[in-house]
Parts: C-alpha cells; sequence; structure tokens
C-alpha cells in the first residue's frame, strides 16, 4: 500500500476494558481514551468479535455494533458500551476512526482471546478503575 494511503499514525489514543462493581455486581465496559494534547472529534467506532469454538471449530462471530462519540477532550475518556464476559474467549475488536485539525486517524485496537482476564488487569490511572488496556 502507498504510503500515502496509510494516513497518520495513531499515538496516545486507547481502549480499555474496566471491571466495574454495579449493584453488588461486576460488570465490564469498554472506554475510549484520549491520551493526546489535542481534541478528537467526529469519532466513530465500531466493535466486533471473533474467534472459533473450540469444541466444534465452528467460526463464532457477533454482531457489529457501531458508535459515535462528538468530541473527547485531551487526557478525557468516554464509555463506549458494556462489554459481557461470554466474549472475553473471542477476539474482541475496536476500530476507531477520528478527526484531529482536519486530518482523519484511524486505528484497530484487538483485545485477542482470553487476553481480558484479571491476571491482565492494571490500575489505568485516568479512569480510576482496573481494566486491560491496548494502545
Amino acid at each position: 500500500m502507498k504510503d500515502e494511503l496509510k494516513g497518520p499514525k495513531v499515538e496516545k489514543v486507547s481502549v480499555a476494558i474496566v471491571e466495574m462493581m454495579v449493584e453488588n455486581e461486576k460488570s465490564y465496559y469498554a472506554y475510549l481514551l484520549n491520551l493526546r494534547e489535542d481534541i478528537m472529534e467526529g469519532i466513530i467506532i465500531s466493535s466486533t468479535g471473533y474467534g472459533e469454538n473450540t469444541k466444534t471449530g465452528d467460526r463464532i462471530k457477533t454482531s457489529t455494533l457501531r458508535h459515535s462519540i462528538e468530541v473527547l477532550l485531551p487526557n478525557e475518556a468516554a464509555r463506549i458500551e458494556p462489554i459481557m464476559p461470554e466474549v472475553f474467549g473471542l477476539s474482541n475488536e475496536y476500530w476507531v476512526s477520528f478527526w484531529v485539525n482536519e486530518v482523519m486517524y484511524d486505528k484497530r485496537f484487538v483485545f485477542p482471546a482470553e487476553s481480558i482476564s484479571e491476571k491482565n488487569m492494571q490500575m489505568i490511572e485516568i479512569l480510576g478503575q482496573k481494566g486491560v488496556i491496548i494502545n
């Protein structure tokens, strides 16, 4: 692919899956983190899960969900969607597109199958919660 078609490199943007207690039950949410010094605008996020059933070998794919966020200020986070533990055994992909100063950025964030787990969780300071983060 020609370099000019690849677009600018996305830096200081992350997606995190965060564990929270809601009504005395563990719940999980996906967040978009803007760790940049500039404002992200016109944000579009598509999410999907995919993988293979280990017992049957059948391919599994979840529905694709689309979300939009108008503006995300520097060092701010926005909730994308809830995520159910039943899909942690799949690869979970978040494709994020956004604008900064009339330049479009685009990046695919993938949580590999089984990577969303207690052993991989760390404190995510911008959220003040434990979670798994992909840069």
